[in-house]
């Protein structure tokens, strides 16, 4: 117990968040001082770290595991050699919650009343049909930063409150809700601002996210091109989705472009290739 084979680092797992392949995220703080504590690392669930036999299927197979504590000693350390030990690919964030604070890692409120990280069942959404950018977008930020198990469910918009109600889901993404467009911002903005993200990357996203879903495309010059593949996804499948699951890779691709390549340029010295050839007739 506590090998540094083991453990993550801050650094290290801050690369994955957000993406298709970040690790499921674990909560094994002591629930006293889970509940004192209004904030989580992105996706996290909390489970009972004295309980691992109970949770620790919930993983999906071969899904790599990050379990974290307050400061990443007895706690997630007994929860993650106890998951290593039954076959589980599992490791503790060094330094816990207190230690990725410090290194500015990302965190996200809880919101109970819509995604309670504590439950056994996935959280429930529920929007318009036919997707395009905002009722893609929020749904990618939900299975990225709240919850990765999420259900999102598109129904006709004449339908969405009731099945809300029905399916004891979040609307999103209509008028009278809370999850909604306010002024000249749209439903991504306000979804990223009921859980107090302040990653730069993700805020770069929501200009893009907003430029394009507003007709606003001078806000980001990658606005238009959000905007066209936005429209081709919806118009390559019938299925919404089959739409979201393309949208999602849409949204990592996005993500990752802010927040690991957005200096990155890349052009074909069409010209210079062209002099040379030129040079070589002579």
């Amino acid at each position: 117990m506590g090998s540094s084979t083991l453990a993550i680092s801050p650094a290290d797992l801050i690369r994955l968040i957000g993406g298709a392949d970040a690790p499921v995220i674990v909560d094994v703080r002591r629930r006293p001082a889970y509940d004192a504590d209004d904030r989580v690392l992105p996706a996290a669930v909390w489970r009972d770290h004295q309980a691992v036999d109970a949770w620790r299927a919930e993983a999906p197979a071969g899904m790599p595991v990050v379990v974290y504590c307050v400061h990443g000693h007895q706690v997630s350390q007994t929860a993650a050699s106890r998951l290593h030990l039954a076959g589980v690919n599992a490791r503790y964030l060094a330094g816990g919650i207190d230690g990725w604070r410090a290194a500015g890692g990302p965190l996200v409120a809880r919101r109970p009343d819509w995604c309670d990280p504590a439950s056994e069942r996935p959280s429930r959404w529920v929007t318009r049909e036919r997707p395009k950018i905002d009722r893609i977008a929020c749904p990618w930020f939900i299975r990225r930063f709240v919850d990765r198990r999420a259900e999102i469910h598109y129904v006709g918009a004449e339908w969405v409150r009731d099945a809300a109600v029905e399916l004891h889901a979040v609307p999103f993404d209509v008028p009278d809700v809370e999850l909604t467009h306010i002024g000249e911002t749209c439903s991504f903005d306000t979804l990223i601002a009921a859980y107090g993200a302040a990653d730069p990357a993700l805020l770069r996203l929501a200009d893009i996210v907003r430029g394009a879903d507003t007709a606003r495309l001078e806000l980001a010059p990658e606005a238009a091109g959000l905007l066209a593949l936005s429209l081709g996804v919806s118009a390559a499948t019938a299925d919404d989705q089959e739409a979201l699951g393309w949208g999602l890779r849409l949204y990592d691709a996005l993500y990752a472009w802010a927040r690991f390549a957005a200096d990155e340029t890349h052009n074909w010295p069409a010209a210079r290739t062209a002099a040379r050839a030129a040079g070589a007739v002579r």
